[in-house]
């Protein structure tokens, strides 16, 4: 049975170019195997096969011009049915629609009906540990006006309670509250729950650990930090450090470091920790007393010139096999985490990644919160169902200056935030000691105060001692005052705070593993500076502090019983314990059961073979007259790399909305777009052959709008290799100006982080993108991508300057496994793109930032020098051959692909000579270019100024350098160049004043070309326009 494969639905397009036909007559083709590519000036695309089969006849070649209907090949289906499955898959797809009424009430009855596997007695009171849970509701008076209805509502609901069992009582209420709704209230549904613990004391899992022992090693680990620190400052003030976040968040790290993070190791892949930047110190200290960091490297605490110091706060780039993630500045944790946590679902299930049970932990402060980045992407967690992610939020209630939320309470806040978002919420408020308090509370009282306090004055309460809470806090109710009028101030002033109790951390960190099906966020009420006693311990300056005195060191030894003598504590000496003493002992065995050390940073990923040279061998051909913007040669050369199975699997294309902007929508069908439910309706286009296909394995990362989103996915991407023991090739394709300009932060994290992988600034250039205007013309981003020290970048031209670059990042990144990334730009501006040179140092030429593109000489007189990058490097052909035709005049015609790259060789050569006037001097690359060359240097790109600027110092020459510099504007190409002085014409007229004043040809051919040319020697230079 012979099948027609005929042109789908392209959407709008009429006659689209055939760039490739990959298909022959006899050969054997399955389902869905490319047999065509279609290439319009904005897409490229391939047409799969809709059935298996062997290919009859090719009714097409390349050059052809199809549109729909269009007859492309004649198959021989092997699959008499498959006709039939095609013409009747549409219909198969549509499902019955359920009615949104039924839909919700069949959710309702399935929430009503699943139950959690709680044993109850006869009467459903719950029973837990052997002991008879009363239900209770606490009564909150506010300004109530009918006490005695309250008093029956809740009657009746404790009656439900009793009886049928909280599932019910939840239900009830949420019918309450959607019947008010219908009736006209506008009620909202608080996010909160009461200023209390999530667990309660009968439901909390109790830690196995030896308590005794860990509280003892928590004390050295404490002490040892804060040492280590105040040490550091002895030596130099300059040093700088912190103490009292370390000193807040002790317990929470212990706890998880004891009982709860595995490492990896050859059995298991292990959890994922970001750890807090300012907590660093208690890092070092722990490894310190597991034997992994010496006396003397803790000596060197911020003093990393030398080989052996310790960095400030969690940095892999300077401490690469100890730290796992850059945390500092503030927010890249949160946001960095979140979507480490979804590309590990997305390795999971590509198949590419065993699924481990693996958890990712994020530690973060209440104050660095306020950063955008913190909670931006709290709700993609909740709708990825990250049961993977644990956050732990170190609310020690103060920022740097002061409290975080004075007068308000930041646990609430956050409660409210992340449980609307649909996270698991656990509030770790109240230590043990509180307990028996709350036990005797029969008439909610306490959780009364509790609530109406604010983190202004509990930050107060732990500064000022058991009177002043006794006072300020109990006083304020003669029953509360009563409650504990059995309690000295001592006692008073020992009522814990949550964050600070291992049980209750353990029961936090406990429920936190077992929850499925939505992240969770432990949100623990610690004490800054816990410990410091009146130097730091609950007051502002806390977090400046890193100088204890005599007195605030023996205090801080006898708070946590540290076996320190007077004369020792102050000396200041780290305590360590002998190798075979039961602390030592202890500690390494909590980490022997979890399978090694952390945190550690590790690497078996396997190479990736660099694909073959011919891969991109259509792009290093001439297109001849068919005109293509480099981005759409991106495109095909992705398309080429997807058919490579060694290289295919491991592509993760990134997208922030913008596919179809690139041309990239064909990677919709042909990869599909990863979503973690796969696609539960059919896309409004589903008849074209670019729909938008989501699918559970699919390997597009759409992102949506948001660029800092997008980065981190990148640098979840990019950091596989270490994460995860596999190599993947993120490849970031986006608006060149929303690059490094909106997420520079992340970019340097991506560079400390050691990412591999590509960033492609698409629609670049200042005059290339044309009507977007100032806010998306870019003009800046390669001067912004070169301070980051390995971060290689380029500006291509041409499609084999793009094809010879990309291929050298994929050796060098996934072969040679250099520790770099790439930053390409790429332009949506059409132009015809010629073959390759043939000479053999084009391609070195273009690796290392320039290249002679072609040489003028029919004059044999007078010459230039012209320098020309990107999209400008035509402008400056177009110049090189007016100067000569009309002018008389020779040049050389240089494609810079990067002076970036030039500079970086160039101030390396020049440090090597400085530094070495004994030996023979080396010359740099662009000097070995010029030196031997004819006349001025004329430089210019679609970028500022400083771009070309950058390799002026190396060049013994007159340089002259032209760019886009000033606020970008929507016009044509032609108008924005001519305003920006980057077109021909003002090349021309700059290359001849610069002729001229270098006493080289006489004045007049200069202003004949003002004349000519129409340009205004008055007009303002683009920067105050």
């Amino acid at each position: 049975m012979s099948d027609k494969i005929l042109v789908p639905d392209i959407g709008d397009f009429e006659n689209v170019e055939i760039v490739e036909v990959l298909v022959k007559a006899g050969d054997n083709i399955k389902k869905n195997d490319p047999i065509v590519t279609l290439e319009s000036d904005k897409s490229s695309v391939e047409v799969p096969s809709d059935f298996d089969g062997k290919v009859e006849n090719v009714n097409v070649k390349i050059g052809d011009k199809v549109s729909k209907g269009d007859l492309l090949v004649i198959i021989k289906s092997s699959n008499k049915e498959e006709k039939e499955n095609i013409s009747k898959k549409k219909e198969n797809n549509i499902s019955e629609k359920i009615p949104s009424d039924t839909e919700k009430i069949i959710k309702q009855a399935e929430n009503t009906l699943v139950l959690n596997k709680e044993v109850e007695n006869k009467t459903n009171k719950k029973v837990i540990n052997d002991k008879i849970i009363e239900p209770r509701i606490e009564i909150h008076n506010n300004k109530d006006i009918d006490p005695i209805e309250t008093r029956e509502w809740l009657d009746s609901l404790s009656a439900v309670l009793e009886n049928d069992g909280k599932h019910r009582a939840q239900y009830l209420i949420k019918q309450l509250i959607e019947h008010s709704y219908k009736e006209g209230s506008d009620l909202v549904l608080s996010r909160n729950t009461p200023y209390i613990n999530t667990i309660s004391p009968e439901e909390e899992k109790k830690s196995p650990g030896d308590q005794n022992l860990e509280r003892k090693i928590r004390s050295l680990i404490r002490w040892n930090a804060a040492a280590m620190v105040v040490r550091a400052n002895k030596k130099n003030p300059e040093l700088g450090g912190h103490i009292g976040t370390f000193a807040s968040a002790a317990t929470l790290y212990d706890v998880g470091m004891n009982h709860f993070w595995r490492a990896k190791n050859n059995k298991f892949g292990g959890d994922l920790i970001y750890f807090q930047g300012h907590s660093a110190p208690g890092m070092y200290a722990r490894a310190f007393l597991e034997g992994r960091i010496t006396e003397k490297e803790l000596d060197r605490f911020r003093q990393e010139v030398n080989l052996g110091g310790l960095s400030s706060y969690p940095h892999p780039w300077l401490m690469p096999k100890f730290w796992q993630f850059p945390t500092v500045s503030m927010g890249l944790g949160p946001i960095m985490s979140i979507y480490q946590a979804r590309f590990n679902k997305y390795l999971i299930n590509r198949g590419l990644l065993k699924d481990e049970g693996r958890k990712i932990w994020c530690f973060l402060g209440d104050g660095e919160t306020d950063e955008p980045e913190s909670l931006g992407a709290i709700g993609l967690a909740a709708r990825e169902k990250l049961d993977n992610l644990i956050f732990v939020v170190n609310c020690n209630l103060q920022r740097l200056d002061g409290p975080v939320r004075g007068n308000g309470k930041i646990i609430q806040e956050l409660e409210g935030i992340f449980r609307g978002a649909g996270w698991n919420v656990i509030k770790v408020i109240w230590g043990s000691y509180w307990d028996s308090l709350l036990a005797k509370d029969k008439t909610g009282l306490l959780i009364k105060r509790m609530g109406e306090a604010v983190d202004g004055e509990y930050q107060a309460f732990k500064a000022k001692g058991g009177a002043y809470v006794r006072e300020k806090f109990f006083g304020k109710y003669p029953e509360l005052l009563n409650l504990v009028s059995q309690m000295t101030d001592r006692d008073v002033w020992k009522l814990n705070r949550g964050g600070h109790d291992p049980h209750k951390v353990y029961a936090a960190y406990h429920k936190a593993m077992q929850t499925k099906g939505a992240p969770t966020v432990i949100l623990a009420k610690t004490i800054k500076g816990y410990g410091m006693g009146k130097s730091g311990e609950s007051i502002n300056t806390t977090h400046q502090q890193k100088k204890l005195d005599d007195e605030d060191l023996l205090y801080y030894r006898d708070r946590f019983d540290v076996p320190l003598t007077d004369k020792q504590v102050k000396n200041i000496e780290y305590y360590k314990p002998p190798e075979n003493s039961p602390e030592i002992k202890y500690l390494k065995q909590c980490r022997m059961k979890l399978g090694g050390n952390l945190p550690e940073r590790s690497s078996f990923a396997k190479t990736i073979k660099t694909p073959p040279e011919d891969i991109f061998k259509a792009m290093k051909e001439s297109t001849g007259k068919k005109e293509m913007s480099t981005t759409m040669v991106l495109v095909r050369m992705l398309t080429n790399l997807l058919r490579d199975k060694n290289i295919a699997p491991r592509l993760v294309p990134i997208i922030p909305d913008e596919a179809r902007t690139f041309g990239m929508e064909g990677f919709f069908q042909k990869i599909g777009i990863y979503s973690h439910e796969g696609q539960k309706y059919e896309p409004v286009d589903s008849e074209q052959l670019s729909s938008y296909r989501e699918d559970i394995r699919g390997q597009v990362l759409e992102e949506g709008l948001t660029e800092a989103g997008a980065m981190s996915s990148w640098i979840a991407a990019g950091t596989s290799y270490a994460n995860h023991d596999i190599s993947m090739i993120p490849i970031y394709t986006f608006y060149s100006m929303f690059g490094f300009q909106r997420v520079g932060d992340l970019a340097w994290a991506a560079g400390d982080n050691q990412t591999r992988g590509f960033l492609i600034g698409a629609t670049a250039g200042r005059t290339t993108l044309a009507g977007e205007g100032l806010q998306h013309a870019d003009g800046h981003s390669h001067i912004l991508s070169s301070v980051i020290p390995n971060c290689k970048s380029y500006d291509p031209t041409y499609g084999y300057e793009l094809a010879t670059i990309f291929r050298e990042g994929l050796r060098r990144m996934y072969e040679k496994r250099e520790n770099i990334f790439y930053y390409i730009t790429t332009m949506n501006e059409n132009y015809p793109h010629p073959a390759m040179p043939k000479e053999k140092s084009t391609e070195d030429g273009i690796l290392k930032g320039m290249y002679l593109f072609k040489e003028f000489n029919k004059n044999k007189k007078t010459k230039i020098q012209l320098l020309g990058s990107g999209t400008i490097l035509r402008e400056m052909i177009k110049a090189a051959e007016i100067l000569e035709k009309e002018y008389q005049i020779d040049s050389n015609v240089w494609s810079v692909t990067s002076f970036n790259e030039l500079r970086k060789e160039a101030i390396e050569t020049e440090r090597y000579n400085l530094l070495n006037p004994d030996k023979k001097s080396k010359k740099s690359y662009v000097e070995e270019c010029l030196s031997s060359t004819e006349g001025p240097v004329l430089a210019a790109s679609d970028y500022i100024r400083l771009n070309s600027d950058q390799v002026r110092p190396f060049i013994n020459k007159s340089f002259y350098s032209f760019g886009t510099d000033g606020y970008g504007r929507s016009d044509t190409r032609k108008n924005l160049r001519k305003f920006f002085e980057v077109d021909k014409e003002y090349l021309v007229t700059y290359a001849l004043s610069i002729l001229n004043k270098e006493q080289l040809i006489s004045s007049k051919h200069f202003k004949e070309a003002i004349k000519k040319y129409n340009i205004d020697p008055q007009k303002p230079i683009p920067t105050k326009i």
